[in-house]
């Protein structure tokens, strides 16, 4: 029997409505202290890590940063037990002007209510 008397799925639409709201504090208060992320771009195969909830908070800053008016779409979520898939449309504008809208997923993993681990993927979005 699972330790976790949460839902999962509802937790991971929670974050998503916090990011949706741009409430970073409220992103934040579903992330353990040991926490990582891992975000699409970097110069890893894992992209950019960033470790502990000071490190995760200031990658998520970034987010908000280049992209002041994000929002995520279309989303569909599901998992097992402690861990859940969020699928979304990525919607926003870059601080130069430029309209980004690509379709990604992020990975999440839980243990006792929190995150300790959000992995994000994005799709490659070229032009035709």
């Amino acid at each position: 029997m699972p330790e976790h008397p949460f839902d999962a799925v509802q937790t991971a639409k929670a974050i998503l409505e916090a990011f949706n709201a741009h409430d970073l504090d409220k992103v934040m208060s579903f992330f353990a202290d040991d926490c990582t992320l891992d975000m699409p771009r970097g110069p890893d195969p894992w992209g950019t890590r960033f470790v502990g909830r000071a490190a995760v908070r200031e990658g998520l800053a970034g987010r908000f940063r280049g992209l002041p008016d994000v929002h995520y779409g279309e989303d569909r979520h599901w998992g097992y037990l402690n861990m859940v898939a969020s699928e979304w449309l990525l919607t926003g504008t870059r601080p130069g002007g430029e309209q980004v809208k690509v379709r990604g997923c992020d990975h999440y993993e839980f243990r006792g209510g929190k995150v300790i681990r959000k992995d994000s993927y994005w799709k490659i979005v070229e032009s035709a």
